[in-house]
């Protein structure tokens, strides 16, 4: 679908869009719809939203508990939810990974929990920055929220990963140069940098923000290092459990044997499921 495509849409129905010439076109993977703040196509990402907007239409159910991610896909989730609550008049309590996710619920008038009062939860929706196929293994934290997207998603039934073609990888980092992130106490900053080093080489950076002077300070006062890994075969399993040993390190990027199935867009409005297919591997 090209961008264009959207300037001559009316209104859309569930599966297909309807031009000015009256013709329809059947949408086979997803069904745009007019969220409460006019989420038309005109200058979405199509491929997060229909990724999005597939996952929301077919794990949302009346009554349940639903974890909200972090980051630009799960936007488009949230904005195809608050129109099926409005449209079909569903009972949702959302769970938010971050304040983001939180402000995102308050603004499209969602029901707000929490953990306290929902500490189990049915499902939760939400992106990454690179997704291992077959093992479904994912590096998060590219927007921050890491710490408590983990805990939310260790907290539910289900995991629900969306994402577009470019984080579908064979092997972590092959796309994302970034790093794997890592939120750690702020005094504990630089020694932490240099066993991480020691172990495994790279380069650990502490990540500085982008608006004022400073490192990047998380929802939860804590720093964050992106560890820029070398080129080599590992066990993301022991680099975590290492990881999580040092003391000051809260929490790592990495979602090993978490995620339950990925929904991949594409820009032609197709939807693929990614399904686990492989064990992580352990040395």
């Amino acid at each position: 679908m090209q961008s264009g495509l959207s300037k001559s849409i009316l209104f859309t129905v569930v599966g297909k869009l309807r031009f000015l010439s009256g013709k329809y076109l059947n949408m086979s993977a997803i069904s745009f719809t007019v969220g409460p703040k006019n989420c038309s196509t005109a200058g979405a990402d199509v491929s997060k939203m229909c990724a999005a907007h597939h996952a929301i239409d077919k794990h949302v159910k009346d009554g349940m508990i639903l974890g909200i991610g972090s980051g630009s896909t799960i936007v488009y989730g949230v904005q195809r939810l608050a129109q099926r609550m409005k449209d079909e008049n569903l009972s949702v309590v959302c769970v938010p990974t971050s304040y983001q996710a939180r402000q995102l619920i308050i603004d499209y008038k969602l029901t707000l929990g929490n953990l306290d009062t929902n500490p189990k939860i049915d499902c939760t929706i939400d992106g990454a920055d690179e997704i291992e196929v077959g093992t479904l293994t994912c590096i998060k934290g590219g927007g921050g929220c890491l710490t408590q997207e983990k805990i939310v998603a260790s907290c539910s039934e289900k995991l629900i990963i969306v994402a577009d073609g470019a984080k579908e990888v064979n092997r972590l980092g092959q796309k994302w140069k970034k790093g794997i992130p890592i939120e750690v106490i702020p005094m504990a900053c630089k020694p932490i940098q240099q066993k991480i080093e020691e172990k495994y080489g790279g380069e650990a950076v502490l990540r500085m923000s982008a608006d004022k002077a400073g490192p990047l300070v998380t929802d939860n006062g804590n720093f964050l290092l992106d560890w820029c890994f070398p080129e080599t075969k590992y066990c993301w399993s022991s680099v975590h459990y290492y990881l999580k040993l040092i003391p000051g390190v809260v929490e790592t990027g990495l979602f090993i044997d978490m995620t339950d199935e990925c929904l991949v867009g594409d820009p032609q409005g197709n939807v693929r499921l990614l399904k686990k297919t492989e064990q992580t591997l352990e040395l």
